[in-house]
């Protein structure tokens, strides 16, 4: 139990802030459980699916190529995973009534990567334990969070305009290039010191992610 505990625990504090970040008109309960739900299960099962058929387009035999090692962070990875979660988003969230103003796009995405985030982290803590569970707190889980707000600030806004496709897609780019840059210092980790990539990337990250927050609260059209 501890152990579930720990690995769900940050998962609910970041939907919990992005919840009350949320501030003049909250998303149903149910509708945000569900999108949670598809998150854990169908983007899950998704990225599971589309990891084999990248593996097998993509050998990636030689751990210390560089190369090789961007290549999966960049697409078998963060690519696969992000557009996983764009799909849930895309035709699921955006096309209901419930998403009505642009901050619903990063309230929705994050919803369904937490989902996403939750499963996996159960995975990770239950196999690897206590330690792995305290490090992929302050990670991995806010990492999915920052890359979801991203993803959703360019759906909150492809919803009400004119240029949907473009923004949709835009969206979906930049939460795999930040994800992508992530993983890769992980990746490279037989490189001294690449470590400092990945946490410089996230912090980037979580910058222009708080931006996005407040932008989108600014323009709420129930901001009156």
């Amino acid at each position: 139990m501890s152990l579930l505990l720990l690995a769900v625990a940050p998962v609910m504090v970041i939907i919990l802030y992005i919840y009350f970040k949320d501030k003049f008109e909250k998303e149903p309960i149910l509708f945000l459980f569900k999108n949670f739900l598809l998150g854990a299960f169908v983007s899950i099962l998704i990225t599971f699916i589309l990891s084999i058929v990248g593996s097998i387009i993509f050998t990636l035999t030689d751990y210390e190529s560089v190369f090789q090692q961007f290549i999966k962070a960049f697409i078998v990875v963060a690519l696969v995973e992000e557009f996983s979660k764009y799909i849930i988003v895309r035709y699921y969230a955006q096309t209901n009534k419930e998403f009505n103003e642009p901050f619903d796009g990063i309230v929705y995405a994050v919803m369904v990567s937490m989902g996403f985030a939750a499963l996996e982290n159960v995975l990770y803590v239950f196999q690897h334990g206590v330690e792995t569970g305290i490090t992929r707190a302050f990670t991995a889980v806010p990492a999915h969070a920052t890359f979801a707000i991203l993803m959703g600030y360019f759906m909150g806004k492809a919803k009400f305009s004119k240029n949907k496709r473009t923004l949709n897609l835009l969206g979906l780019l930049v939460a795999t290039l930040f994800h992508g840059a992530y993983d890769f210092f992980l990746f490279i980790n037989f490189i001294p010191g690449t470590i400092i990539g990945a946490f410089a990337s996230l912090l980037v990250g979580i910058f222009l992610s708080r931006k996005a927050i407040k932008q989108h609260q600014l323009n709420s059209v129930f901001n009156i």
